[in-house]
């Protein structure tokens, strides 16, 4: 048997790969197969998957009682394990979109972390949805035990996020996500104007060589993995430019990482360059003014502000926006009447 780890969509909360069963591999049902293929699986979550249509058997959708074959291709959607040690309920306000029994879309604020991690155990995303689910009905894989991330956004990137409920529902996301049928898209503030004024950057993204702490891009394909970011932009402001990204790879620090690239960093994003004075005149006056900027929008200028997606149980297509935050909304004003103030 030949297992493969296909990375297309790997920064996101969940895992694609293919098995390819051995020639001399018995009858043996699907569900049972897969028990001792998939990292920490219940009988429980792989039937879910496959109910989602998240395991597919040469590229058909099949029932947990399938019996395997010898030289069987299956592919494999599923959520990424997440060790979050002792996860700690915590009774931490929650914006909330949109609500069902199913799922939930919330709108995660600058400053916060998604998941607890090295140095951050409590006060994330996950500690606060923990406490919103404690009191959710067990039924078809309930997710008490790990509130149901499919994907992720940065610390200091605002925007919405799809949560879901149960094992089915996470599942069915997972193969949304992989299958490129969620819409995604993000509005950022950059260092000057994109020429052409939208396009497209299909470049490799991966840790840098020499810093860990930042992503680059590998234009030729030999490091990292493979990334597709779709741009427009929406308001040129002269030294700066309001843009609309949209995600086909959800790499980590993938827009950042891009639009440095493209030598228009976020403006005041610090680990990419953005929180220097990248366009503008050498005045004191404007040096100033950009400081002034930098203060009232002290993080990356970016905002994931619409989320587009099937409702894994009703098939319908939900689609929630979330206005931009106060401190990106006053930042763009600011840059709009120093941009009319120069044309006066």
């Amino acid at each position: 048997m030949s297992i493969t780890n296909q990375d297309d969509q790997q920064d996101d909360l969940y895992q694609v790969q293919t098995i390819i069963v051995d020639k001399g591999q018995s009858q043996l049902r699907l569900d049972k197969f897969l028990m001792t293929k998939i990292e920490r699986a219940t009988r429980n979550k792989v039937q879910n998957a496959i109910k989602s249509g998240s395991i597919k058997v040469n590229e058909k959708e099949v029932k947990p009682n399938y019996r395997v074959r010898p030289l069987d291709t299956i592919r494999i959607v599923i959520p990424r394990p997440v060790d979050d040690g002792v996860l700690v309920p915590q009774d931490i306000p929650l914006d909330i979109r949109y609500e069902d029994d199913h799922l939930l879309v919330v709108h995660k604020p600058s400053g916060m972390v998604v998941h607890p991690g090295h140095g951050n155990r409590d006060g994330t995303l996950v500690n606060a949805l923990a406490y919103h689910f404690q009191n959710l009905p067990v039924k078809d894989g309930n997710m008490n035990d790990r509130p149901g991330l499919v994907h992720r956004i940065d610390k200091d990137t605002s925007g919405l996020l799809v949560i879901a409920k149960s094992d089915y529902v996470i599942s069915h996301l997972a193969k949304q996500f992989a299958d490129h049928t969620v819409d995604r898209s993000y509005v950022a503030l950059v260092w000057g104007e994109p020429e052409p004024d939208s396009g497209t950057v299909d470049a490799h993204v991966g840790r840098d060589l020499r810093n860990r702490l930042v992503m680059s891009v590998f234009p030729d394909g030999d490091h990292g993995k493979h990334a597709i970011t779709h741009y427009e932009t929406i308001e040129p402001l002269g030294y700066v430019s309001l843009i609309r990204c949209k995600l086909e790879t959800g790499r980590t620090h993938q827009i950042r990482a891009h639009m440095k690239y493209l030598g228009h960093p976020l403006f005041s994003d610090a680990r990419y360059g953005g929180s220097n004075i990248v366009k503008g005149t050498v005045f004191t006056r404007y040096k100033q003014f950009v400081h002034n900027a930098f203060k009232m929008c002290p993080r990356q200028a970016l905002h994931a502000q619409t989320l587009g997606f099937e409702h894994p149980i009703t098939g319908e297509r939900i689609h929630v926006e979330a206005d931009l935050p106060e401190d990106m909304a006053n930042v763009i004003e600011k840059w709009r009447k120093y941009t009319e103030s120069r044309r006066n």
